[in-house]
């Protein structure tokens, strides 16, 4: 080994795969130690094992906290402890550089939840009887309408969606399945994609959206949810905003905190606050005026 840390990565890879982990995590954590070796090299060091030090570690999360948002960092944060920990494990490094470095305090901060205004430019934006647009319409409707994550989203399978009966079975994070509901109209937009995904030319996979190149995956899947977000001039759209809206309106319509976990996929409470976080002013006052506990004295 000769000590560089892209080939560690690359180790550290295969080793994240063995444990099970999702291959979302082994992205995320390879792209920590990636972006510290480009710090590393913008300022003539050489990416290697022995520049895995605390001080350069902590300046160089510094330097991204700078420019980046505070759950970026923390992600950066992560990732590097892992990788950290791996190579004393492996006897790459003799004691963990990040021992005693404090992760950065990342502040909640909400997302912004859709309005009707932008939801409704969203889907004028993929509105259309090419393969394209059915596909887009059906992706947008089902992120709203169920509040999927992108990566359960590319992970639906034909045989996955009963659209007689509404409902979909999602694998969500650690290979849980739970059941989906759809609304009618998602219903029909998703059958108008199945009958135009029909004469694909991917059409045996086993995958629900395609591409010409095969089963979409989920970085394609964000790409085409921001392009949709430049043409209904939607800033920063994110697949996760749409998550953050089916959150909210729950929680508006009046259902159950209990409910919502179980249909968003969450084990723990914490998530149900973050995402609860957002809009919670307006279902407050909408709460407050519902009541008007002071005109019935």
């Amino acid at each position: 080994m000769s000590g560089r840390l892209e080939d560690l990565s690359k180790s550290f890879a295969r080793h994240l795969r063995a444990e099970g982990r999702a291959e979302r995590t082994v992205t995320l954590y390879g792209m920590s130690i990636r972006m510290f070796s480009d710090w590393l090299e913008a300022r003539g060091r050489p990416a290697v094992v022995p520049e895995l030090t605390r001080a350069a570690i902590r300046e160089w999360l510094a330097e991204l906290a700078e420019t980046r948002e505070p759950g970026t960092v923390r992600t950066r944060y992560r990732g590097m402890f892992r990788f950290c920990g791996w190579c004393v494990d492996e006897g790459e490094l003799s004691e963990h550089p990040m021992r005693s470095l404090r992760p950065p305090e990342a502040k909640a901060k909400p997302v912004p939840v859709l309005s009707d205004a932008e939801l409704a430019a969203i889907l004028k934006a993929c509105s259309g009887r090419g393969f394209a647009e059915r596909r887009d319409e059906a992706m947008v409707r089902l992120l709203l309408d169920c509040g999927l994550r992108i990566s359960e989203l590319c992970a639906l399978r034909i045989a996955d969606v009963d659209l007689d009966s509404g409902m979909a079975m999602v694998k969500g994070k650690g290979d849980r399945v739970r059941p989906v509901y759809l609304s009618a109209r998602t219903v029909r937009a998703v059958d108008r994609y199945a009958r135009a995904r029909a004469t694909h030319r991917w059409a045996h996979l086993d995958a629900l959206f395609l591409t010409q190149r095969g089963a979409m995956s989920a970085d394609g899947a964000r790409e085409r949810i921001y392009g949709l977000g430049d043409r209904a001039g939607v800033d920063h759209l994110h697949p996760h905003r749409f998550r953050h809206t089916f959150a909210h309106d729950f929680l508006m319509a009046g259902g159950q905190e209990r409910d919502l976990k179980r249909l968003a996929g969450w084990t723990s409470d914490v998530m149900l606050e973050r995402y609860g976080s957002s809009a919670a002013d307006v279902r407050a006052k909408a709460a407050a005026q519902k009541l008007r506990r002071g005109d019935r004295v």
